[in-house]
């Protein structure tokens, strides 16, 4: 007898979203799906806050200043912060770096704090902070909501409870991380637009923190490149199709939309999509369809050369190399 989950796989292959961009007046339906996604991700929950900003300390290291900071993005809840400032360079372009599902924002700074933490960084170019300090960026690590010091531990995340807890009032955690990126880049505007330039700030991340970056670039305009790295996959091939965590889940999402329409939302801001040619979790033949989708609407506007596909030769993973000369390219320092 065929079980629930198999008749729910087999009926996420017939969905058709019913939003898909129809190939006419792209303005109008950016509008209305710009607007549709921040209800089913539930961004109406939010409210605004003052940010409380607390610099906890500011230190040299090599070749960068850092600086940890934290910040209230709703009542009561903080954002803990690491920057990165490369030595040598004023007001230097600006790229805010997501985790994955790991032990938290320490990866990014290339640090390990437990013992599985080297191989994450080391096997996988997962420390986004220190490889775009070289490039000449400023950096941030933000730790991510239920990652690290934000409800994660030494055995990773700890998403299920909270996530599921968020959906039974009408929030998502996706929508959750979204909030407190576009709260940090109100951070930004306000308080250290003397150390980075805040007309060049992007945003990147592998896996869990590619989701939140797709997102992220589907409703935030001042983000001027996005690079969502082995997460962007139909939802029939990945979320929909094998076991994932919990906050990847977003309650009516595949009646509505699939990943490519969240690149086509991003346009015109440069889109820089890497996947894994070997990606057990997010496959390259899904990766390949969400960006062909997207890529039709870069087309339409008579911009495609602001969109690139970089498939990297191995699984689930940043692949630096590959993707900084296309960063290059875009954005220039």
């Amino acid at each position: 007898m065929k079980s629930a989950y198999a008749n729910n796989k087999e009926l996420i292959q017939k969905q058709i979203p019913s939003m898909t961009f129809d190939g006419k007046d792209f303005e109008t339906w950016r509008i209305s799906a710009r607007e549709k996604l921040s209800e089913l991700l539930g961004m109406d929950k939010f409210i605004n806050v003052a940010p409380e900003l607390e610099i906890e300390y500011e230190k040299k290291i090599d070749k960068a200043t850092e600086i940890r900071f934290s910040f209230q993005s709703e009542k009561g809840y903080r954002v803990p912060c690491h920057m990165l400032l490369p030595d040598g360079i004023e007001n230097p372009p600006v790229i805010i770096c997501l985790q994955g599902h790991s032990t938290g924002m320490h990866i990014s700074l290339g640090i390990a704090k437990y013992d599985k933490d080297q191989a994450s960084i080391s096997g996988g170019d997962r420390d986004f902070c220190v490889r775009a300090v070289k490039e000449g960026f400023a950096a941030i690590a933000v730790e991510q909501r239920n990652f690290g010091e934000c409800g994660g531990s030494e055995k990773g995340p700890g998403c299920f409870e909270s996530a599921l807890t968020a959906i039974l009032m009408g929030r998502t955690t996706i929508g959750e991380r979204v909030w407190d990126i576009v709260c940090l880049i109100d951070v930004l505007e306000s308080n250290f637009a003397d150390k980075v330039d805040v007309s060049k700030i992007c945003c990147m991340g592998n896996s869990g923190g590619g989701t939140a970056t797709a997102y992220v670039a589907a409703l935030e305009d001042r983000v001027v490149l996005a690079m969502p790295s082995c997460a962007m996959c139909t939802y029939k091939d990945s979320i929909g199709a094998m076991s994932h965590c919990a906050c990847n889940y977003v309650p009516h999402m595949a009646e509505y939309f699939d990943m490519g329409d969240l690149m086509a939302m991003a346009y015109p801001k440069y889109y820089i999509q890497v996947s894994g040619i070997e990606d057990s979790i997010f496959p390259l033949f899904g990766a390949e369809e969400v960006f062909e989708k997207g890529k039709r609407v870069y087309e339409a506007c008579g911009e495609g050369h602001r969109c690139t596909l970089i498939k990297g030769n191995g699984g689930h993973r940043f692949y630096a190399d590959d993707s900084w000369p296309v960063v290059h390219k875009y954005v220039g320092i």
